[in-house]
């Protein structure tokens, strides 16, 4: 089998399935928008925080094996840090997220054909988004089509995503782009799944939310990788012991779509001054409307992963009660670091959570279930560091390499 890859910016699963394909020799080309020399002298002049970004496009396949796409995504990245906002407006905007799929989509169709004479390219896969001229390219050539889902399938979503926005009105503002998506859009993400002969989800949920004329499709389901810990200092548990407030971790964009309105409401159902909260992630609303849901919890802002990870270590539980996700990765990340975990199933996660063990599954749009398990760890604190030893053993079974592998294995299988 030769498959052509392809993906706009690249991402750790992107990057793991990149490097188990070209192993095998299945990689014929891989397609994204920018790659890097992380190796590259001019690196070295950039400021910290562009290299830091740029070091995230690199990728570790032979350069001949990459063709690039770059000039909408760099326009993406660009243009609003010069004043020109309108430029990445949701769908519209030239250089929104959506042209830069579509885009990006349209251009590697066109390459296909050639590209398939040259490398006996035999299949494609793609993500969400950015499939539907090269699936319909593919399909014209006689190649397999793999469709890669990382989130719920889209009516599944928005079905879920509309009755938050009737149950907390408030909270409407911080649903994203998914409620708001065109018909068009929604349009092309249906062709895309009818196009795929296979589809490959990170969990249950998301291949669960499928409709029933796409579970007759070969699925695939490959759970995401935990970070790797060995470079790591030993983690202290101590602090879980201490006298000081039960330090509730919540990391991610702040939105009713992670739940955060829920766990707002438990921690003021609790009403404890022996727990406090901590949540950490991307405002997508101005910070007096969350203050005036709840006044009281401690905002981080978003950071490098390696603080990210420091900051966890300075927590004692992480809740995350998604309402719709794929597979949340800062679950991972959090159990890494020694957290036991309260989550809902439809992070994607219920796999994580060895019940009392690893930590909490609780029904989704429950505050009270919520605060029943927070108050358990509350009340419990001498059980934490046991549980969260053993979150981080659990997490660690969870690799990158065996995220592609499963993948790589079971479309060999075909």
């Amino acid at each position: 089998m030769s498959v052509v890859l392809m993906h706009p910016s690249g991402n750790n699963f992107v990057r793991a399935l990149l490097q188990a394909m070209q192993e095998e020799d299945m990689l014929a080309e891989f397609n994204t928008a920018i790659a890097v020399d992380p190796n590259s002298s001019l690196l070295k002049l950039l400021p910290e925080n562009m290299r830091n970004e740029l070091l995230r496009r690199s990728f570790s396949v032979p350069k001949d094996k990459i063709h690039l796409y770059p000039v909408r995504e760099v326009a993406r990245l660009v243009l609003p840090r010069l004043g020109f906002a309108g430029s990445v407006r949701h769908e519209i905007g030239w250089a929104s997220l959506d042209a830069v799929f579509q885009n990006f989509d349209a251009a590697v169709s066109r390459r296909l054909p050639a590209l398939t004479k040259r490398k006996n390219v035999t299949a494609v896969y793609a993500y969400e988004d950015g499939a539907l001229s090269t699936f319909k390219k593919a399909k014209s050539l006689g190649l397999k089509c793999i469709y890669d889902l990382p989130i719920a399938y889209w009516d599944t979503g928005r079905r879920l995503m509309n009755e938050e926005a009737e149950r907390l009105p408030a909270w409407s503002v911080t649903l994203g782009g998914g409620i708001k998506d065109s018909e068009k859009k929604l349009e092309r993400k249906t062709q895309e799944m009818e196009l795929a002969d296979i589809v490959v989800g990170p969990g249950d949920f998301v291949l669960n939310s499928l409709p029933d004329w796409a579970r007759k499709k070969k699925l695939i389901m490959s759970p995401f990788g935990s970070p790797d810990n060995n470079n790591q200092q030993p983690i202290d548990h101590t602090s879980k012991l201490a006298k000081r407030p039960l330090r509730v971790l919540f990391a991610g964009s702040m939105g009713q779509r992670k739940g955060l309105g829920d766990l707002f409401s438990a921690v003021k159902l609790l009403n404890r001054k022996d727990i406090e909260l901590v949540v950490m992630g991307s405002l997508l609303a101005p910070m007096d409307f969350y203050r005036s849901q709840y006044q009281d919890f401690v905002y981080e802002a978003g950071r490098p992963n390696d603080q990210v990870l420091a900051l966890m270590r300075s927590c004692d539980v992480f809740c995350l009660p998604s309402i719709v996700e794929g597979r949340a990765l800062v679950m991972q990340e959090a159990m890494s670091q020694g957290l036991p975990l309260v989550i809902t199933p439809n992070t994607g996660g219920s796999d994580l959570v060895k019940e009392g063990v690893t930590g909490f599954l609780v029904p989704i749009r429950n505050p009270d279930a919520i605060a029943e398990k927070l108050a358990w760890f509350a009340d419990n604190r001498n059980r934490i560091p046991e549980m969260g030893e053993r979150a981080r053993v659990h997490a660690s079974q969870y690799t990158w390499k065996g995220y592609a592998k499963k993948i790589v294995d079971d479309i060999k299988a075909g």
